[in-house]
């Protein structure tokens, strides 16, 4: 049987426990992250995408995920927060895409995670002030992330040409603001890594 065609068009912001910045951007899993393990949320906002026929335009979400060591030898855990706006059909389309069962950009999950936290719906804010980016979900996740400037005034410092899978140009940044508690964990990564990305995932 073939498997739904699917989109996810917007942007995507990551925090990690690595100092800034993170190494697995280069590094491609084939170095441990700073730290040793990775700890990491990241917020998505969806400006247009679809699954077959069913619209997921104007959904945020969330995704928490903690790795062991070295990226490439998974083991992951991983939790995924869908926006409370989203119809049972757009859920369902979500929960697909981020197992990584329905192949594409997300396919790498289906072989990395092992432990699957769940799924929360919640209350998913996703905001630009400035150069800023706010995160948050009410009494879980509180996140605020701001561009590191480059040589060029005004401009940020931005790692293009990499193999890595999230996006073909990374936005080097830094948490201002960084807490999460779910899932029984509970993190701060203030003044650490981050990231700002063009979300263009698909199959």
């Amino acid at each position: 049987m073939a498997k739904e065609s699917w989109s996810m068009k917007g942007e995507l912001v990551l925090a990690c426990n690595c100092k800034v910045f993170c190494p697995c951007v280069l590094s491609l899993g084939d170095h441990p992250p700073s730290e040793g393990y990775c700890q990491t949320w990241a917020g998505f906002r969806i400006d247009e995408g679809h699954f077959g026929d069913v619209d997921l335009a104007g959904i945020n979400l969330a995704l928490m995920m903690e790795i062991p060591g070295y990226m490439s030898r998974g083991n992951w855990s991983a939790g995924l927060f869908i926006d409370e706006r989203a119809s049972i059909y757009a859920t369902k389309a979500l929960t697909k895409i981020f197992s990584g069962k329905v192949g594409g950009t997300t396919h790498l999950l289906s072989i990395l995670v092992g432990n699957f936290l769940g799924i929360k719906r919640e209350q998913i804010t996703y905001e630009t002030e400035g150069d800023t980016r706010i995160v948050k979900i009410p009494k879980i996740l509180d996140g605020s992330v701001t561009p590191i400037e480059g040589k060029n005034k005004g401009e940020p410092t931005i790692i293009k040409n990499s193999q890595y899978w999230i996006a073909e140009e990374i936005v080097v940044a830094r948490s201002n603001r960084s807490r999460i508690r779910a899932f029984g964990r509970n993190w701060d990564f203030e003044g650490l890594s981050a990231e700002i990305c063009k979300l263009d995932w698909h199959n």
